[in-house]
């Protein structure tokens, strides 16, 4: 039997090419492993490729692990971030504000109207514009409305000051008799004299005095 001659070259490529077979074996049980296997990339960053022209790919461990489209491989889409919107402040409860109190301004009433020259009983007259203007401060007639009652009386200059002032405290307890008699409490019925005090026009004249001799009433339905 003859031998052929034992050539040590050729067992060295046998072997290198096992060593490449295994290589390739374990590279591509190693990207079974993972979705993306890790590409080689050469010094100005291009995939290193075999001699069938496929990219080189290492072990899965290899923290540089990336997907190439160049390789036929697609990244995977990114993670929306969602970002949870800011909460809406509370819109702050509205202040309810206190509704605005009328003013109340008083009634005023010539005292010529209501009483006999230097007198302080009322004349009918007088009655019928008091019922008149208590109509006016309680719409239905309600007397029960009606809190307070304010009455201040005024006169002219004539005379001394201390006359008129007894005068004007006479004819405001004259008009107050006469709201008891309506049903008014008297004791919601608050009464003033201020006599020549606060005139509201001249007391040189005739028309002036006139206008200073008067009572002034305030319904307070508060």
């Amino acid at each position: 039997m003859t031998f052929a001659p034992f050539s040590p070259s050729k067992l060295t490529v046998r072997l290198g090419l096992s060593v490449v077979a295994l290589t390739f074996s374990c590279l591509s049980h190693a990207a079974a492993a993972t979705t993306y296997p890790t590409l080689v990339h050469s010094i100005d960053g291009s995939v290193v490729r075999d001699n069938y022209k496929e990219c080189w790919g290492t072990g899965p461990n290899d923290v540089s692990s990336q997907a190439n489209r160049e390789c036929g491989q697609t990244p995977p889409a990114p993670t929306p971030v969602t970002v949870a919107p800011a909460p809406m402040a509370e819109a702050p409860a509205p202040v309810m504000q206190p509704a605005p109190v009328a003013p109340h301004h008083p009634i005023t009433l010539s005292a010529d109207a209501l009483f006999d020259f230097n007198k302080a009983v009322l004349k009918p007259e007088g009655k019928k514009l008091i019922d008149r203007e208590l109509q006016k401060a309680t719409s239905q007639s309600d007397l029960s409305s009606i809190k307070k009652v304010k009455i201040a009386g005024y006169t002219d200059s004539i005379g001394s000051a201390k006359y008129n002032l007894k005068l004007s405290e006479k004819r405001a307890d004259a008009v107050k008799s006469y709201l008891v008699s309506k049903g008014i409490p008297a004791s919601r019925i608050h009464t003033e004299g201020h006599g020549l005090n606060d005139p509201v026009a001249s007391n040189k004249t005739r028309e002036g005095r006139a206008q200073n001799r008067r009572a002034e009433i305030w319904f307070d339905q508060q």
